[in-house]
């Protein structure tokens, strides 16, 4: 059994650094196309409207758990 475990965990590990011997050509391609500001752009806004969302709703609860407690 532990022949088989290391077997598994031998060949999934030498799996994983085979496919990281490629260069990332995407990330090269967008940078010189100037494109990579559109999309460090796009996902720092998807990020400020997560936290400020977040923001929101744990005002909202705390102002709820205030009037539950008081009661």
């Amino acid at each position: 059994m532990k022949k088989l475990i290391s077997l598994t965990f031998l060949l999934l590990f030498t799996a994983t650094t085979f496919a990281q011997e490629t260069e990332p050509q995407m990330a090269d391609t967008m940078r010189s196309d100037g494109k990579i500001y559109v999309v460090v752009l796009v996902l720092s806004v998807v990020f400020a409207c997560l936290a400020t969302y977040l923001v929101v709703i744990d005002r909202k609860l705390k102002k709820l758990e205030d009037t539950f407690t008081k009661k």
